[in-house]
């Protein structure tokens, strides 16, 4: 379980996360909505212990994720950036299997084996392997970059923003992904995102993020219902900008 107890980050005097609080249950898949720039990067790269709060705490499996056990904490945590974060120069069997080799030193032919595996759960052919990351499409680069965190075997993922940038096809196969990924291996799923249709389509909780402050969370069925100020906004907001 991961449990966020009243953290605040502060950026140029502004607070982006305001004494924010939100317990994260095993095995589900929540998601976290808001406008853009309004901290949701930021509280996702906070769980992982890439940014660090000024005030408060956050636990996972009971440890904080600070000092001395930030590192070991991390091997519990895959985490998917917006963006790829994928070395041009590599292929993409290296990449993916990059902290194989340089962090936990696995032999190359057992790397080439998990980095295959991995590559298989994610539906890519192991061909991709010796290809570079700008020969991927956007799809194809977004389930390698999944590959990359899964292969460590991790209690956790978090995805920032998972779907942007793709065809709302592309983007149902990659939610139809994590979905399945998240039962099949018994992980827990964190994900961010502006899109609604991701999540609503496999969260099992949502939770709004709007001021700082969690200012919803619940089912999928509660946030569809709701009459909350924040999710009728940005809701109706969503739906007038996609004519849905």
């Amino acid at each position: 379980m991961v449990v966020i107890k009243n953290i605040t980050k502060i950026y140029n005097d502004r607070k982006v996360l305001d004494n924010l609080s939100l317990e994260i249950k095993d095995g589900e898949i929540i998601t976290i909505i808001g406008k853009s720039g309004i901290g949701k990067s930021v509280l996702l790269k906070s769980i992982v212990g890439l940014v660090r709060p000024e005030k408060g705490k956050i636990l996972i499996d009971d440890i904080p994720i600070m000092g001395k056990h930030v590192y070991s904490l991390r091997r519990k945590i895959g985490f998917i950036f917006q963006k790829s974060g994928f070395i041009e120069s590599l292929n993409v069997g290296e990449n993916v299997g990059l902290a194989l080799k340089y962090i936990h030193n696995v032999p190359s032919g057992e790397i080439r084996e998990r980095v295959i595996d991995a590559l298989k759960k994610v539906e890519l052919d192991p061909k991709v392997t010796e290809l570079f990351p700008s020969n991927l499409s956007g799809g194809m680069l977004k389930r390698a970059a999944i590959a990359r965190a899964i292969i460590l075997n991790p209690r956790y993922i978090l995805y920032d923003e998972p779907t942007t940038g793709l065809d709302p096809i592309v983007s149902r196969t990659i939610e139809e992904l994590i979905f399945n990924l998240n039962k099949k291996m018994n992980i827990t799923s964190v994900m961010v995102t502006h899109d609604l249709n991701s999540a609503v389509g496999i969260s099992d909780r949502i939770a709004m993020l709007s001021g700082g402050k969690i200012t919803f969370l619940g089912s999928t069925s509660d946030f569809i219902n709701s009459s909350n100020s924040d999710i009728m906004e940005f809701r109706n907001s969503y739906y007038l900008k996609t004519g849905e």
